[in-house]
């Protein structure tokens, strides 16, 4: 029996080639793997033997050839195929064991060229993968390293001959052609991310990384993929319970409801409930800004998920030990907040890298998805673009929450209004169907709080329609507002503001959350 080993990761290779060897399999291998094997003492026959080619072009070609594909495609039932071996002189392969060039952790190291990211484009590797499990009946083909053990197993029980065991043989197959169509389908996102307009297709490379116990609801069977870009794929758990759907939800919602100031001297804390936050506040510590966001709303705060965009420490961990929390999310912990939160046995306390996520923002409709850019308004807005509409302009104190509210409405699900004093929320109505019952819920939960809105803030994630929630606002003396504009009753609005006393800007960007 003959294996062909050619691996640019090489976990458990040698100890996969010695049970091979001690198996009685002859053993094929190219370049760097055939060095690894022979340094471990374990005989192997350079593929250029077989061939009768040495390897060229800087590697790029040596398995590209006849005696490769031909010992890998042939039918061993087929009198043909049998026939064309010993004709040309060909030695059947029987496993394949293959896995590619790290183009994807190329391509994400800063400063790669795109002449160095071509040079991991794998071409014999997944055309020797491609081979070998087309013709899975006769010859194991592997491109997982953990699943070495799985097969050597197999095989010393005898259980792995040609046409035995279909299940595996199949299972194996499968798992390749995944695996290639992941693999180009970050190429092909790679060589098109700076062409003009949308692409002709998108292929979603999406890896499970573990089933979940349900979904929304537990009637609903759930699993958890991630895609190449950065985003969950990152996200390092280190205490607690599984995590759930809705927990993962959350978390993302959270992180996003802090990406505004990652990178910043503000220190953010978001409580999110629902996708949608219920507190957020800016503050000098992780405490602070905690306790801030917090006051927002203590009540709808419970079983909520909770995020900061700096290091975790154990003041705040303190500070969150008698509220029922869900998930804590932030870029890192130390070591005495992890021994804080390890008294909370359900808690799930995760690690996840702060900042904007990459890559493309997809909705799942019926039969298909809607493909948008990430909307990025509140981190990159250019304040040269926002107009004073109103007579009276915003004081400094004004200014300073005025952006902090902005940033902060755009991760509040529409039709959004915040409330914010002193850089933290105050009130928000969150998902209405009016903005004026959203004015009107921001103002209701400030008050249920104990918050006075006199004096307060307003971001409005769209523009006003009419000057109702305008009015409902100046009522309860909330004395600047910042909003889009480009309502056809912005006349009406700014008249209103204008009659009130109340600051407005337009910033000519709307934020809708859906």
């Amino acid at each position: 029996m003959r294996a062909l080993l050619s691996v640019s990761d090489k976990r458990g290779v040698v100890e996969f080639a010695r049970d091979l060897a001690a198996l009685g399999w002859e053993i094929v291998s190219t370049g760097g793997t055939a060095d690894t094997l022979r340094q471990a003492g374990i005989p192997v026959i350079p593929i250029e033997r077989v061939t009768g080619f040495p390897e060229m072009m800087d590697g790029r070609v040596k398995t590209l050839h006849p005696k490769v594909h031909g010992g890998l495609l042939a039918r061993r039932a087929h009198a043909g195929d049998r026939a064309a071996l010993a004709e040309h002189g060909i030695t059947p392969i029987d496993l394949v064991a293959v896995n590619l060039y790290p183009f994807r952790e190329t391509v994400a190291k800063p400063g790669v060229t795109f002449e160095q990211a071509i040079e991991q484009i794998d071409i014999g590797g997944p055309s020797m993968l491609r081979s070998a499990a087309k013709n899975h009946h006769d010859v194991l083909v592997i491109v997982d390293p953990d699943d070495y053990p799985v097969v050597i197993a197999a095989l010393k029980t005898g259980s792995l001959t040609p046409g035995a065991s279909p299940g595996l043989r199949r299972d194996l197959a499968a798992k390749v052609f995944a695996h290639t169509a992941a693999y180009d389908a970050v190429i092909h996102a790679y060589l098109t991310q700076d062409t003009p307009g949308w692409p002709e297709r998108i292929t979603l490379a999406l890896e499970r990384r573990q089933e979940l116990r349900y979904g929304e609801n537990p009637h609903q069977a759930a699993a958890l993929y991630a895609s190449p870009e950065p985003g969950i794929r990152d996200l390092e758990q280190l205490h607690g319970k599984e995590l759930s759907f809705n927990n993962l939800l959350d978390v993302d919602a959270a992180v996003a409801a802090v990406a505004p100031w990652a990178g910043s001297d503000a220190v953010a804390c978001a409580i999110i409930k629902h996708t949608t936050p219920c507190g957020i506040a800016l503050g000098r510590s992780p405490r602070e800004a905690y306790e801030r966001a917090l006051a927002t709303d203590r009540t709808s705060a419970f079983g909520s998920v909770i995020a900061f965009n700096v290091a975790v420490d154990r003041g705040a961990a303190e500070a969150m030990r008698d509220l029922f929390v869900e998930v804590v999310a932030a870029p890192a912990f130390a070591d005495d907040a992890l021994s804080v939160f390890r008294d909370k046995k359900n808690l799930r306390v995760v690690r996840v890298p702060a900042g904007d996520a990459a890559g493309w923002d997809y909705k799942r409709i019926r039969g298909g998805f809607l493909v948008q850019e990430r909307s990025h308004a509140a981190r990159s807005a250019d304040e040269a673009g926002w107009k004073v509409v109103t007579r009276r302009a915003p004081t400094d104190a004004e200014w300073r929450d005025l952006r902090f509210a902005w940033a902060a409405v755009g991760v509040v699900k529409s039709n959004a209004i915040l409330l914010a004093r002193d850089q933290a929320a105050i009130g928000i109505g969150a998902g209405q169907m009016s903005r004026v019952d959203a004015s009107f819920l921001a103002i209701h939960k400030a008050r249920q709080q104990g918050h006075d809105p006199a004096g307060a803030v307003l971001a409005s994630d769209a523009f006003f329609p009419f000057a109702d929630g305008v009015e409902e606002a100046a009522r309860a003396g909330v004395s600047a507002i910042i909003q889009p504009g480009g309502s056809v009753k912005d006349a009406e609005v700014v008249a209103a503001a204008d009659q009130a006393g109340v600051a407005m800007v337009f910033t000519g960007i709307r934020q809708f959350r859906h």
